[in-house]
């Protein structure tokens, strides 16, 4: 080791101490500093959310607490869809960060079965007449007010169609979407109208075309058909099974049809 080095490490370590020293208090001072400016809105926050609630009439049971700028939502509502309006006023307000929707739907109570029943009739009669309605396939199921959703939907205007039709309806309490928005594909695209066209343009099958409630439902996902849907007979299940699988390009074919 040559002359003045153990000086020279030691001033070198003391350097490094100090930047230590220093860079801890900065990010201590930046945190003291995001607290503060986190939380310094909450009342200016609280004020307009209080202003929100009370311009709404269907939101008069909703309470609102303010932390950190996270807004917490508790009270009650007749319909799913005011509590889903609440969130959405809410994180419209400025410096809101966060929204926690605990608000409860106390509304009308319908019986699963009941409730079950109604929404699969709304359902089947959302999209008739548009191009997408029987390339949409959705399946619902209720448990104690709650409705979950699944199936898969030709674009997300299908899906937000039916979310927006069961949320405004009375005894709704919650909400599980599983519904799968199916991706943009023109191959798909060709192959799902040559398959309407082979199904519905068969003499025994063609009935289903006129029936806006119950049509053969076609779901095409990267090359591969599944059929659903309600069928009037066996024959009818396996006639639209054949047509389907006879048309060029598909890469397989299910047929999920059931006879009623």
């Amino acid at each position: 080791m040559r002359w003045g080095e153990p000086e020279i490490l030691v001033r070198v370590a003391t350097m490094k101490r100090t930047m230590a020293v220093t860079t801890l208090a900065l990010l201590v001072l930046l945190s003291m500093s995001a607290m503060a400016t986190t939380g310094r809105y909450d009342q200016q926050i609280q004020q307009a959310v209080s202003q929100k609630i009370q311009d709404a009439k269907q939101l008069q049971n909703v309470k609102s607490s303010v932390e950190d700028g996270i807004v917490t939502l508790t009270g009650t509502v007749d319909l799913y869809q005011d509590k889903l309006d609440a969130a959405k006023k809410v994180r419209k307000l400025a410096n809101v960060n966060g929204v926690r929707n605990q608000i409860a739907v106390a509304g009308e109570t319908v019986p699963d079965t009941q409730l079950q029943q109604k929404l699969a009739k709304k359902l089947a009669y959302d999209r008739v007449g548009y191009y997408d309605n029987a390339f949409n396939y959705l399946a619902i199921g209720v448990k104690d007010g709650v409705v979950s959703v699944s199936g898969a939907t030709y674009s997300d205007v299908g899906r937000d169609s039916a979310l927006a039709i069961i949320a405004r309806t009375p005894g709704v309490k919650d909400v599980v979407s599983e519904v799968k928005v199916l991706p943009t594909s023109n191959f798909d695209d060709s192959l799902r109208i040559r398959t309407a066209r082979v199904i519905y343009g068969d003499p025994v099958l063609g009935r289903y075309a006129t029936d806006p409630v119950d049509p053969i439902r076609i779901v095409v996902e990267n090359g591969h058909v599944t059929l659903y849907g309600t069928v009037q007979s066996t024959m009818d299940k396996t006639i639209a099974g054949i047509r389907a699988g006879s048309v060029p390009g598909a890469f397989s074919v299910e047929n999920k049809l059931v006879v009623n």
